[in-house]
C-alpha cells in the first residue's frame, strides 16, 4: 500500500517549511498547497515542486475533496476554527499548528499512543509547549510535578505576524498542554522575543515544583525525553545538567532549526513544523492499519 495523501493549507513560512519535511516521509505523500496569495513564495515554490496549487483558500480543497487524507492547517487559530468545521464535514483527518485547540493537544515525545486515528483533529499545542512539555512530562513522570512554568525565548527575527498576533493564545495554549499533556498540577507559559544580533538560537527554561525529588531518576528520564525529541528534531538539546534545589528543578534547553527553509536559528518554527511532520506520519500509520 502507498502512501497517505496529504494537502498543507497556509502558504506562509510554516506551511512552506513542512512542505520540505514531508518529502522525506516514508508515510506521508504530499499532494498539494493551499493558500490565499497567489504571488506568495510557498505557493510558488510547491508550484515549482509539481504539487497541486490552489490559491482561494479551503473552498479549493472543498472543491478537490479527493486531493488528500490528511490535512495540516498552517494558517491561524481564527481560520482555524473555521477550517476544522469545513475539515470534520468532509472526513479529513488533521494536523493543526495554530493554537486553536480545537482537538486534542498532541507532543510526538509524550503521547505518541494516542489514537491520532480515532480522532479528527490533533493540536500541535505552539513551539514552547513542543519544547518543554516532554520535559515537564519527563520529571512528573518521577517526581510528580506540581507547578511547571516554562519560558520560551526566541529570536525577534523567527517570530513572524502569526506568531506575534496569536501571543495570547500562545501562553493560554501552552500552559493548558503543560497540564494536559506533561501532567502539572498547575502550568504558566511565558514567551520573550529577544532582539539581539546576531539572532539567537531557540531557548527554553524549565521549572518544576516536584513532590517526590529523585534527581537520579530526574536525570535519566530526561536524557531519554531528550532522545526522543531528537529523533525528529536532531537541534533539540539541553544548554546544560539539570539543576536541583530543593523540590525544584530547574531544565535549560536549546533548539537549533534543521535549516530545510527558516534559518537555524528559527528553532521555534522548525520544532513545530518537526513535530507537525510526525504527528501526520502518526496518523498515516494508523490509517495504513485499519484500511
Amino acid at each position: 500500500m502507498g502512501k497517505i495523501k496529504a494537502a498543507i493549507i497556509g502558504s506562509g513560512n510554516i506551511g512552506t517549511d513542512l512542505m520540505f519535511k514531508l518529502e522525506r516521509s516514508e508515510w506521508v505523500q504530499l499532494t498539494a498547497m493551499i493558500g490565499i496569495d497567489q504571488n506568495s513564495e510557498g505557493l510558488k515554490m510547491a508550484q515549482e515542486k509539481g504539487y497541486a496549487v490552489f490559491y482561494n483558500g479551503i473552498q479549493g480543497l472543498v472543491d478537490n475533496p479527493d486531493i488528500a487524507d490528511i490535512i495540516f492547517d498552517a494558517t491561524s487559530a481564527k481560520a482555524h476554527v473555521r477550517h476544522a468545521k469545513i475539515l470534520k464535514e468532509l472526513g479529513k483527518k488533521v494536523v493543526d499548528l495554530t493554537p486553536a485547540a480545537v482537538g486534542p493537544f498532541f507532543s510526538p515525545a509524550v503521547n505518541r499512543q494516542l489514537e491520532n486515528a480515532a480522532v479528527d483533529n490533533v493540536n500541535m499545542i505552539t513551539c514552547g509547549g513542543q519544547a518543554t512539555i516532554p520535559i515537564v512530562s519527563a520529571v512528573n513522570e518521577k517526581a510528580d510535578v506540581a507547578y511547571a512554568e516554562i519560558v520560551a525565548t526566541i529570536s525577534s527575527k523567527s517570530a513572524g505576524p502569526g506568531t506575534r498576533a496569536n501571543i495570547d493564545e500562545f501562553t493560554i495554549t501552552t500552559r493548558r498542554g503543560i497540564e494536559r499533556v506533561g501532567g502539572a498540577d498547575k502550568g504558566k507559559a511565558l514567551i520573550i522575543l529577544n532582539p539581539a544580533e546576531p539572532p539567537i538560537l531557540m531557548r527554553n527554561t524549565v521549572y518544576c515544583e516536584v513532590k517526590n525529588m529523585d534527581e537520579q531518576a530526574i536525570g535519566e528520564a530526561i536524557d531519554s525525553i531528550v532522545g526522543t525529541v531528537q529523533e525528529y528534531v536532531p537541534g533539540y538539546r539541553l544548554k546544560q545538567e539539570p539543576l536541583f534545589s530543593g523540590n525544584i528543578v530547574t531544565v535549560f534547553i536549546e533548539v537549533e532549526g534543521a535549516g530545510d527553509y527558516f534559518p537555524p536559528y528559527a528553532g521555534n518554527l522548525d520544532i513545530m513544523t518537526a513535530a507537525a511532520a510526525r504527528a501526520g506520519e502518526d496518523i498515516a500509520r494508523k490509517l495504513h492499519v485499519i484500511s
